[in-house]
């Protein structure tokens, strides 16, 4: 654990607690993709599994049962509670298009044969791709909510900030993980036109709204 870590983290909670918020308090998920979160459910399910075979730490535990719950529970209020408001018309991105590569990927490179590697390589693949259908839903609409760009903002930003974590990780243990860190930056690449426009328009008070 280190700083860039522990705000990684912090900021990948709080892109959860804004989009739950969000959603409960206006009681609509109108612009939310709940195709994203389909696919950021199924990465976190993949990837936590070993919840069952090891044991690493209390806030390790925590922080992956959150991040399931929290997943499952998003997709439960978008196709469930709320789902007369889910924009279905818009969030029309095909997930077999980013579910295949990933699952290809991880059966041919991987750090180990195993079933739990290979369920745990696939999580890191897609999960470098599972915003997409939101970043195409918002440039199909025009334009974002300043409370979905908030959300989005900091999700991209734990992305980056592990990032910082592997640079770190590598300078002071060398150690790194090939495979982790080129999704990491697919994932932060994939932000960076987004990233410009909110830091242009949104903190200055106005809707955000991405090219078609």
């Amino acid at each position: 654990m280190n700083i860039f870590r522990l705000f990684g983290d912090l900021s990948h909670l709080l892109a959860i607690i804004i989009l739950l918020d969000k959603i409960w308090k206006t009681r609509s998920c109108a612009g939310i993709s709940g195709k994203s979160q389909i696919l950021f459910a199924l990465v976190y399910t993949t990837r936590y599994l070993d919840l069952f075979t090891t044991y690493v730490s209390y806030y390790n535990t925590i922080m992956k049962l959150i991040f399931i719950a929290a997943s499952m529970g998003t997709c439960y209020l978008i196709y469930m509670k709320f789902k007369a408001t889910y924009d279905h018309n818009h969030d029309t991105f095909r997930c077999e298009f980013l579910i295949a590569p990933a699952v290809v990927l991880a059966l041919l490179i991987n750090h180990e044969f195993s079933f739990l590697e290979i369920l745990w390589t696939f999580s890191i693949y897609l999960e470098s791709v599972a915003i997409l259908p939101q970043l195409f839903m918002v440039s199909k609409t025009g334009e974002a909510e300043t409370i979905t760009s908030h959300y989005l903002f900091a999700l991209g930003s734990y992305r980056g900030l592990y990032i910082l974590n592997w640079i770190y990780r590598y300078a002071t243990e060398d150690t790194y993980d090939l495979i982790a860190i080129v999704a990491g930056v697919v994932q932060t690449v994939l932000y960076c036109d987004f990233f410009y426009l909110y830091i242009t328009k949104v903190l200055h008070g106005k809707k955000l709204q991405l090219p078609a």
